[in-house]
């Protein structure tokens, strides 16, 4: 069993390049799938105290510009935990890194190194780092959620 605050303590994103205007919040919620009493099947979010091996987990990233002008350049960089195996995000520009943040691209066209020279196609286990680029600046007032999933290992 996996404690939830060495857990929380490994999500605290990486790199936020922006202005100073932009505020960044994060948390991590367990994503529950249960049946209600009609027999269909209900999926909650809730804050963790726990987590478990198996427990699906979904990285919350909200943003906000509270400055009078327009975010550029604005980039994200978070980690995932080593006990959690990516699960994917809803973002398709999104992109990942498997060697620690020295190399980024979409999961299916990363190769991993084996210990005897030869490589082989990345998996979602071996993702350690998820980065967002945004193209267009961030206005002011504007916020926004960035997620992705993981499994606890």
């Amino acid at each position: 069993m996996k404690m939830f605050l060495a857990l929380l303590a490994m999500f605290a994103p990486a790199a936020v390049h922006a202005a100073d205007t932009l505020s960044l919040d994060s948390k991590v919620l367990v994503e529950r799938v249960s049946t209600d009493a009609n027999g269909e099947i209900v999926t909650t979010r809730e804050e963790p105290n726990v987590v478990t091996p198996g427990d699906r987990l979904v990285f919350v990233l909200s943003y906000r510009n509270a400055g009078s002008e327009p975010v550029t350049g604005f980039v994200l960089t978070n980690p995932v935990p080593d006990s959690v195996a990516f699960g994917g995000t809803d973002d398709p520009a999104a992109v990942v890194s498997v060697d620690g943040g020295k190399s980024w691209g979409p999961l299916q066209s990363l190769t991993v190194a084996e210990a005897d020279g030869t490589s082989r196609a990345a998996q979602a286990t071996d993702v350690t780092h998820v980065r967002w680029s945004f193209a267009q600046p961030v206005p002011s007032g504007a916020a926004g959620e960035l997620t992705f999933r993981g499994m606890v290992e």
